[in-house]
Protein backbone atom coordinates (compact mmCIF):
# COMPACT_ATOMS: atom_id res chain seq x y z
CA UNK A 1 0.00 0.00 0.00
CA UNK A 2 2.79 2.19 0.91
CA UNK A 3 4.93 1.65 -2.10
CA UNK A 4 1.60 2.28 -4.73
CA UNK A 5 1.09 5.39 -2.67
CA UNK A 6 4.60 6.91 -2.94
CA UNK A 7 4.41 5.71 -6.78
CA UNK A 8 1.15 7.93 -7.53
CA UNK A 9 3.23 10.46 -5.58
CA UNK A 10 5.99 10.32 -8.25
CA UNK A 11 3.99 10.20 -11.01
CA UNK A 12 2.49 13.14 -10.13
CA UNK A 13 6.02 15.31 -9.79
CA UNK A 14 6.45 14.70 -13.18
CA UNK A 15 3.68 16.84 -14.61
CA UNK A 16 4.91 19.77 -11.73
CA UNK A 17 7.13 22.85 -12.21
CA UNK A 18 11.08 22.24 -11.54
CA UNK A 19 10.84 23.93 -7.86
CA UNK A 20 7.86 21.70 -7.20
CA UNK A 21 9.82 18.26 -8.11
CA UNK A 22 12.62 19.35 -5.86
CA UNK A 23 10.03 19.67 -2.71
CA UNK A 24 7.78 17.24 -3.51
CA UNK A 25 10.82 14.40 -4.02
CA UNK A 26 12.12 15.81 -0.29
CA UNK A 27 9.19 15.46 1.04
CA UNK A 28 8.65 11.94 -0.67
CA UNK A 29 11.62 10.91 0.88
CA UNK A 30 10.92 12.01 4.49
CA UNK A 31 7.49 10.14 4.16
CA UNK A 32 9.15 7.50 2.49
CA UNK A 33 11.75 7.12 5.42
CA UNK A 34 9.23 7.84 8.48
CA UNK A 35 6.79 4.79 6.87
CA UNK A 36 9.87 2.57 7.00
CA UNK A 37 10.59 3.51 10.47
CA UNK A 38 7.09 3.14 11.61
CA UNK A 39 7.04 -0.22 9.86
CA UNK A 40 10.46 -1.37 11.06
CA UNK A 41 9.41 -0.51 14.87
CA UNK A 42 5.97 -2.18 14.40
CA UNK A 43 7.70 -5.39 13.03
CA UNK A 44 9.86 -5.15 16.14
CA UNK A 45 6.98 -4.64 18.63
CA UNK A 46 4.88 -7.91 16.64
CA UNK A 47 8.12 -10.26 17.49
CA UNK A 48 7.79 -9.13 21.08
CA UNK A 49 4.17 -9.85 21.19
CA UNK A 50 5.28 -13.20 19.44
CA UNK A 51 7.57 -13.70 21.58
CA UNK A 52 5.72 -13.51 24.85
CA UNK A 53 2.59 -15.65 23.18
CA UNK A 54 5.64 -18.39 22.69
CA UNK A 55 5.79 -18.19 26.54
CA UNK A 56 2.33 -20.10 27.16
CA UNK A 57 3.40 -22.86 25.03
CA UNK A 58 4.41 -26.51 26.83
CA UNK A 59 7.26 -27.29 25.22
CA UNK A 60 10.44 -25.86 26.62
CA UNK A 61 12.41 -25.57 23.93
CA UNK A 62 9.55 -23.30 22.66
CA UNK A 63 9.95 -20.82 25.67
CA UNK A 64 14.02 -20.35 25.74
CA UNK A 65 14.23 -19.94 21.69
CA UNK A 66 11.34 -16.96 23.01
CA UNK A 67 13.24 -15.83 26.08
CA UNK A 68 16.41 -15.80 23.83
CA UNK A 69 14.93 -13.38 21.35
CA UNK A 70 13.81 -11.01 23.82
CA UNK A 71 16.66 -10.49 25.64
CA UNK A 72 18.27 -9.72 21.46
CA UNK A 73 15.56 -7.69 21.53
CA UNK A 74 15.91 -5.56 24.81
CA UNK A 75 19.97 -5.57 24.27
CA UNK A 76 19.21 -4.20 20.74
CA UNK A 77 16.68 -0.97 21.82
CA UNK A 78 15.36 0.40 24.62
CA UNK A 79 12.09 -0.95 24.39
CA UNK A 80 10.18 1.55 26.89
CA UNK A 81 6.70 1.43 24.81
CA UNK A 82 6.95 -2.42 24.70
CA UNK A 83 7.78 -2.48 28.72
CA UNK A 84 4.79 0.38 29.46
CA UNK A 85 2.27 -2.26 27.59
CA UNK A 86 3.48 -5.29 28.75
CA UNK A 87 6.03 -5.61 31.55
CA UNK A 88 3.25 -7.31 33.71
CA UNK A 89 2.34 -10.18 31.70
CA UNK A 90 6.10 -10.50 30.82
CA UNK A 91 7.14 -10.07 34.39
CA UNK A 92 4.96 -13.18 35.67
CA UNK A 93 5.81 -15.57 32.53
CA UNK A 94 9.11 -15.09 33.61
CA UNK A 95 8.75 -15.74 37.09
CA UNK A 96 6.64 -19.08 35.87
CA UNK A 97 9.52 -20.29 34.01
CA UNK A 98 11.66 -19.74 37.17
CA UNK A 99 9.54 -21.72 38.82
CA UNK A 100 8.99 -24.70 36.61
CA UNK A 101 11.63 -24.41 34.13
CA UNK A 102 15.05 -25.89 33.15
CA UNK A 103 18.50 -24.62 33.84
CA UNK A 104 18.37 -23.23 30.46
CA UNK A 105 15.21 -21.41 31.05
CA UNK A 106 15.51 -19.96 34.45
CA UNK A 107 18.88 -18.38 33.45
CA UNK A 108 17.10 -16.79 30.54
CA UNK A 109 14.30 -15.62 32.15
CA UNK A 110 16.45 -13.94 34.92
CA UNK A 111 18.22 -12.29 32.31
CA UNK A 112 14.73 -10.67 30.76
CA UNK A 113 13.61 -10.01 34.52
CA UNK A 114 16.96 -8.19 34.82
CA UNK A 115 16.73 -6.28 31.71
CA UNK A 116 13.04 -5.55 32.21
CA UNK A 117 13.96 -3.94 35.33
CA UNK A 118 16.74 -1.87 33.68
CA UNK A 119 14.48 -0.65 30.84
CA UNK A 120 11.78 0.41 33.31
CA UNK A 121 14.13 2.31 35.41
CA UNK A 122 13.67 3.34 38.73
CA UNK A 123 10.05 3.58 40.36
CA UNK A 124 6.41 1.46 40.89
CA UNK A 125 7.38 -0.83 38.13
CA UNK A 126 10.76 -1.52 39.11
CA UNK A 127 9.95 -1.84 42.86
CA UNK A 128 6.84 -4.26 41.72
CA UNK A 129 9.59 -6.46 39.86
CA UNK A 130 11.46 -6.71 42.80
CA UNK A 131 8.88 -7.57 45.37
CA UNK A 132 7.59 -9.92 42.77
CA UNK A 133 10.94 -11.75 42.49
CA UNK A 134 12.39 -11.85 45.86
CA UNK A 135 10.44 -15.05 46.38
CA UNK A 136 11.05 -17.10 43.49
CA UNK A 137 14.31 -16.34 43.00
CA UNK A 138 15.06 -17.17 46.58
CA UNK A 139 13.85 -20.58 46.08
CA UNK A 140 15.15 -21.54 43.03
CA UNK A 141 18.69 -20.14 44.45
CA UNK A 142 18.15 -23.14 46.98
CA UNK A 143 18.58 -25.45 44.39
CA UNK A 144 22.95 -25.36 43.69
CA UNK A 145 22.46 -27.80 40.63
CA UNK A 146 23.64 -25.75 38.18
CA UNK A 147 26.41 -22.55 37.76
CA UNK A 148 24.56 -20.86 35.12
CA UNK A 149 21.31 -20.78 36.55
CA UNK A 150 22.53 -19.40 40.02
CA UNK A 151 24.90 -17.36 38.50
CA UNK A 152 21.99 -15.80 36.53
CA UNK A 153 19.59 -16.11 39.40
CA UNK A 154 22.35 -13.72 41.45
CA UNK A 155 22.51 -11.13 38.49
CA UNK A 156 19.03 -10.99 38.35
CA UNK A 157 18.76 -10.46 42.37
CA UNK A 158 21.49 -7.97 41.93
CA UNK A 159 19.77 -5.62 38.43
CA UNK A 160 16.20 -5.54 40.21
CA UNK A 161 17.34 -4.97 43.83
CA UNK A 162 19.86 -2.18 41.94
CA UNK A 163 16.88 -0.55 40.38
CA UNK A 164 14.17 -1.44 42.12
CA UNK A 165 15.20 -1.35 45.70
CA UNK A 166 13.55 1.57 47.68
CA UNK A 167 15.42 1.46 51.49
CA UNK A 168 18.66 -0.15 52.72
CA UNK A 169 16.70 -2.95 54.56
CA UNK A 170 15.33 -4.46 50.92
CA UNK A 171 18.96 -4.02 49.67
CA UNK A 172 20.89 -5.98 52.68
CA UNK A 173 17.63 -8.62 52.17
CA UNK A 174 18.62 -9.27 48.95
CA UNK A 175 22.28 -9.29 49.98
CA UNK A 176 21.83 -12.08 52.60
CA UNK A 177 19.97 -13.93 50.11
CA UNK A 178 23.22 -13.97 48.22
CA UNK A 179 25.26 -14.51 51.06
CA UNK A 180 23.19 -17.75 52.24
CA UNK A 181 24.16 -20.07 48.81
CA UNK A 182 27.69 -19.73 49.89
CA UNK A 183 27.27 -19.78 53.61
CA UNK A 184 23.76 -21.63 54.20
CA UNK A 185 21.99 -21.63 57.85
CA UNK A 186 21.83 -25.30 58.26
CA UNK A 187 21.15 -27.69 61.17
CA UNK A 188 24.05 -29.38 62.95
CA UNK A 189 23.48 -32.72 60.87
CA UNK A 190 22.87 -31.52 57.63
CA UNK A 191 25.56 -31.00 55.12
CA UNK A 192 25.97 -29.91 52.07
CA UNK A 193 28.39 -29.46 48.87
CA UNK A 194 31.13 -26.98 48.49
CA UNK A 195 30.23 -24.44 46.30
CA UNK A 196 32.60 -24.16 43.19
CA UNK A 197 35.10 -21.24 42.37
CA UNK A 198 32.32 -19.90 39.63
CA UNK A 199 29.39 -20.29 42.36
CA UNK A 200 31.61 -17.95 45.32
CA UNK A 201 32.78 -15.55 42.00
CA UNK A 202 29.20 -14.51 41.10
CA UNK A 203 27.98 -14.14 44.89
CA UNK A 204 30.95 -12.44 45.53
CA UNK A 205 30.10 -9.92 42.59
CA UNK A 206 26.59 -9.74 43.23
CA UNK A 207 27.14 -8.95 46.77
CA UNK A 208 29.81 -6.11 46.10
CA UNK A 209 27.72 -4.74 43.52
CA UNK A 210 24.72 -3.91 45.91
CA UNK A 211 27.16 -3.02 48.44
CA UNK A 212 28.06 -0.17 46.24
CA UNK A 213 24.81 1.39 47.11
CA UNK A 214 25.17 1.56 50.53
CA UNK A 215 26.97 4.24 53.38
CA UNK A 216 28.55 2.53 55.73
CA UNK A 217 26.74 3.79 58.83
CA UNK A 218 23.52 2.26 57.06
CA UNK A 219 24.74 -1.26 57.40
CA UNK A 220 23.40 -3.88 60.15
CA UNK A 221 26.64 -4.81 62.08
CA UNK A 222 24.94 -8.22 62.83
CA UNK A 223 24.85 -9.36 59.56
CA UNK A 224 28.27 -8.98 58.28
CA UNK A 225 30.51 -10.10 61.23
CA UNK A 226 33.30 -11.81 59.69
CA UNK A 227 33.25 -10.95 56.36
CA UNK A 228 36.37 -9.14 56.27
CA UNK A 229 38.27 -12.11 57.25
CA UNK A 230 35.75 -14.37 54.67
CA UNK A 231 37.40 -12.63 52.03
CA UNK A 232 40.51 -12.35 53.52
CA UNK A 233 40.66 -16.86 53.20
CA UNK A 234 39.51 -16.56 49.63
CA UNK A 235 42.76 -14.53 48.79
CA UNK A 236 44.78 -17.46 49.33
CA UNK A 237 42.11 -20.03 46.75
CA UNK A 238 43.84 -21.38 43.49
CA UNK A 239 41.06 -19.66 41.27
CA UNK A 240 42.20 -16.87 39.89
CA UNK A 241 38.57 -15.47 39.11
CA UNK A 242 37.64 -16.28 43.28
CA UNK A 243 40.93 -13.93 44.11
CA UNK A 244 40.06 -10.92 41.90
CA UNK A 245 36.07 -10.61 43.17
CA UNK A 246 37.02 -11.38 47.00
CA UNK A 247 40.14 -8.34 46.43
CA UNK A 248 37.68 -5.49 44.33
CA UNK A 249 35.54 -6.51 47.50
CA UNK A 250 38.26 -5.71 50.04
CA UNK A 251 39.20 -2.58 48.67
CA UNK A 252 35.02 -1.49 48.21
CA UNK A 253 34.59 -2.63 52.41
CA UNK A 254 37.26 -0.09 53.06
CA UNK A 255 36.45 2.61 50.82
CA UNK A 256 32.62 2.32 52.48
CA UNK A 257 34.40 1.97 55.74
CA UNK A 258 32.55 1.09 59.06
CA UNK A 259 35.23 -1.44 59.44
CA UNK A 260 33.81 -2.54 62.43
CA UNK A 261 30.55 -3.42 60.75
CA UNK A 262 32.27 -6.53 59.00
CA UNK A 263 34.97 -7.13 61.28
CA UNK A 264 33.68 -10.40 63.53
CA UNK A 265 34.70 -8.95 67.19
CA UNK A 266 31.09 -7.04 67.67
CA UNK A 267 30.42 -7.70 71.29
CA UNK A 268 28.52 -5.36 73.91
CA UNK A 269 27.77 -5.21 77.45
CA UNK A 270 26.00 -3.25 80.15
CA UNK A 271 29.61 -2.34 82.33
CA UNK A 272 31.10 0.43 80.88
CA UNK A 273 34.69 -1.05 82.00
CA UNK A 274 33.93 -4.40 79.91
CA UNK A 275 32.34 -2.33 76.72
CA UNK A 276 35.54 0.27 76.41
CA UNK A 277 37.92 -3.37 76.73
CA UNK A 278 35.51 -5.06 74.00
CA UNK A 279 36.40 -1.69 72.12
CA UNK A 280 40.12 -2.25 72.43
CA UNK A 281 39.87 -5.85 71.35
CA UNK A 282 37.72 -4.58 68.22
CA UNK A 283 40.17 -2.12 67.29
CA UNK A 284 43.07 -4.53 68.02
CA UNK A 285 41.63 -7.26 65.44
CA UNK A 286 40.84 -5.12 63.18
CA UNK A 287 44.28 -4.29 62.76
CA UNK A 288 45.60 -7.74 62.65
CA UNK A 289 43.45 -8.31 59.92
CA UNK A 290 43.79 -4.71 57.69
CA UNK A 291 47.83 -5.99 57.93
CA UNK A 292 47.18 -9.38 56.97
CA UNK A 293 44.84 -8.60 54.01
CA UNK A 294 47.35 -5.66 53.01
CA UNK A 295 50.41 -8.64 53.01
CA UNK A 296 47.75 -10.79 50.93
CA UNK A 297 47.47 -7.93 48.22
CA UNK A 298 51.00 -7.10 47.93
CA UNK A 299 52.01 -10.89 47.58
CA UNK A 300 49.07 -11.22 44.93
CA UNK A 301 50.37 -8.01 42.88
CA UNK A 302 53.35 -9.97 42.32
CA UNK A 303 53.18 -13.39 42.03
CA UNK A 304 55.31 -14.98 39.35
CA UNK A 305 53.44 -17.30 37.09
CA UNK A 306 53.25 -21.12 37.75
CA UNK A 307 53.27 -24.36 35.56
CA UNK A 308 50.22 -24.20 33.09
CA UNK A 309 49.60 -20.64 34.45
CA UNK A 310 47.73 -18.37 31.51
CA UNK A 311 49.51 -15.32 31.28
CA UNK A 312 46.48 -13.14 30.95
CA UNK A 313 45.15 -14.28 33.45
CA UNK A 314 47.84 -13.75 36.01
CA UNK A 315 48.82 -10.01 34.25
CA UNK A 316 45.03 -9.27 34.79
CA UNK A 317 45.57 -10.35 38.58
CA UNK A 318 48.58 -8.73 39.28
CA UNK A 319 47.09 -5.35 37.61
CA UNK A 320 43.93 -5.76 39.80
CA UNK A 321 46.02 -6.12 43.03
CA UNK A 322 48.77 -3.12 42.31
CA UNK A 323 45.63 -0.90 42.07
CA UNK A 324 44.30 -2.56 45.42
CA UNK A 325 47.72 -2.25 46.93
CA UNK A 326 48.21 1.52 46.05
CA UNK A 327 45.02 1.79 47.31
CA UNK A 328 45.44 0.78 50.81
CA UNK A 329 48.59 1.99 50.82
CA UNK A 330 47.92 5.55 49.53
CA UNK A 331 44.42 5.84 49.26
CA UNK A 332 44.06 6.40 45.35
CA UNK A 333 41.49 4.30 43.32
CA UNK A 334 41.92 3.32 39.63
CA UNK A 335 40.94 5.80 36.83
CA UNK A 336 39.68 3.63 34.43
CA UNK A 337 37.53 5.30 30.72
CA UNK A 338 35.45 3.58 28.03
CA UNK A 339 34.69 5.72 24.66
CA UNK A 340 31.21 5.80 24.48
CA UNK A 341 29.90 7.44 21.18
CA UNK A 342 32.68 9.68 21.00
CA UNK A 343 32.50 10.35 24.52
CA UNK A 344 34.21 8.51 28.03
CA UNK A 345 33.06 7.11 30.42
CA UNK A 346 35.05 7.64 33.72
CA UNK A 347 35.65 5.93 37.25
CA UNK A 348 37.35 7.32 39.39
CA UNK A 349 36.31 4.84 42.43
CA UNK A 350 35.70 1.61 43.25
CA UNK A 351 32.08 1.75 43.98
CA UNK A 352 31.76 3.21 40.46
CA UNK A 353 34.35 0.45 38.53
CA UNK A 354 32.47 -2.36 40.47
CA UNK A 355 29.27 -1.52 38.95
CA UNK A 356 30.66 -0.44 35.38
CA UNK A 357 32.31 -3.68 34.96
CA UNK A 358 29.19 -5.36 36.38
CA UNK A 359 26.86 -3.79 34.39
CA UNK A 360 29.21 -4.44 31.42
CA UNK A 361 28.87 -8.21 31.87
CA UNK A 362 25.51 -8.59 32.00
CA UNK A 363 24.18 -6.16 29.22
CA UNK A 364 26.93 -7.73 27.03
CA UNK A 365 26.49 -7.03 23.16
CA UNK A 366 24.11 -4.42 25.00
CA UNK A 367 26.04 -2.04 26.44
CA UNK A 368 26.87 0.91 24.52
CA UNK A 369 23.26 0.78 23.68
CA UNK A 370 21.87 0.97 26.91
CA UNK A 371 24.75 3.71 27.37
CA UNK A 372 23.60 5.66 25.16
CA UNK A 373 19.85 5.75 25.78
CA UNK A 374 19.04 4.67 29.10
CA UNK A 375 18.44 7.57 31.36
CA UNK A 376 19.02 5.43 34.46
CA UNK A 377 22.50 4.16 33.51
CA UNK A 378 23.09 8.19 32.69
CA UNK A 379 22.11 9.38 36.18
CA UNK A 380 23.95 6.21 37.67
CA UNK A 381 27.61 7.59 35.99
CA UNK A 382 26.81 11.03 35.43
CA UNK A 383 27.06 10.36 31.73
CA UNK A 384 25.31 12.59 28.81
CA UNK A 385 25.46 11.19 25.12
CA UNK A 386 26.16 13.44 22.66
CA UNK A 387 22.91 13.85 21.44
CA UNK A 388 21.79 15.37 25.20
CA UNK A 389 24.37 17.32 25.13
CA UNK A 390 23.44 21.70 24.74
CA UNK A 391 25.06 22.93 21.70
CA UNK A 392 27.44 25.15 23.63
CA UNK A 393 29.06 22.11 25.18
CA UNK A 394 29.45 20.02 21.69
CA UNK A 395 32.00 23.15 21.33
CA UNK A 396 34.17 23.00 24.56
CA UNK A 397 37.82 22.31 23.45
CA UNK A 398 38.97 18.78 23.96
CA UNK A 399 41.87 20.50 26.48
CA UNK A 400 38.80 22.16 28.89
CA UNK A 401 36.87 18.95 28.96
CA UNK A 402 39.68 16.93 29.78
CA UNK A 403 41.13 19.58 32.68
CA UNK A 404 37.05 20.66 33.95
CA UNK A 405 34.80 18.45 32.65
CA UNK A 406 35.72 14.91 32.61
CA UNK A 407 35.29 12.62 36.04
CA UNK A 408 38.81 12.59 35.30
CA UNK A 409 39.12 15.58 35.08
CA UNK A 410 42.04 17.49 36.91
CA UNK A 411 39.91 18.92 39.27
CA UNK A 412 38.18 15.60 40.17
CA UNK A 413 41.08 13.63 40.30
CA UNK A 414 42.52 16.28 43.09
CA UNK A 415 39.21 16.00 45.00
CA UNK A 416 38.77 11.91 44.89
CA UNK A 417 42.54 11.56 45.81
CA UNK A 418 42.03 13.81 48.76
CA UNK A 419 38.71 12.42 49.89
CA UNK A 420 40.13 8.66 49.83
CA UNK A 421 43.56 9.66 51.52
CA UNK A 422 42.12 11.66 54.52
CA UNK A 423 39.71 8.35 54.69
CA UNK A 424 42.72 5.71 54.44
CA UNK A 425 44.60 8.19 56.60
CA UNK A 426 42.00 8.77 59.11
CA UNK A 427 41.24 4.54 59.38
CA UNK A 428 44.94 3.95 59.50
CA UNK A 429 45.39 6.26 62.60
CA UNK A 430 42.27 4.57 63.97
CA UNK A 431 43.67 0.73 63.47
CA UNK A 432 47.40 1.95 63.02
CA UNK A 433 49.69 -0.92 61.68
Amino acid sequence: MGRRSSQRRNAAMLDSDDTDSVSSSSTTRSDMMLSGLEEVQFDKETVLDQCVDALYEKRGSTREKALASIIEAFNSNIQHEFVEKKFATLLQLCLSSIRRGSSKEIALASHVIGLLSLTAGPGDKAHEILEESVKPISVALKSRSDNSKISSLLECLAIITFVGGKDPEETEESMQLMWQVINPKLGPNVATAKPSPAMITAVVSSWSFLLTTMDGWTLNPKNWQGSISYFSNLLDKEDRSVRIAAGETLALVFEVGSLEKFSGESKGSGDSSTDETNKSRELLHIQGLRAKVLNQVRTLSAEAGGKGSAKKDLNNQRNTFRDILEFLEDGYSPETSAKIGGLLLSTSTWANLIQLNFLKHFLGGGFVKHMQENEFLHDVFGFTPKKNLPASQHRVSGTDKRMYKSPNSILNKARTQFLNKQRMLSQASFFPL
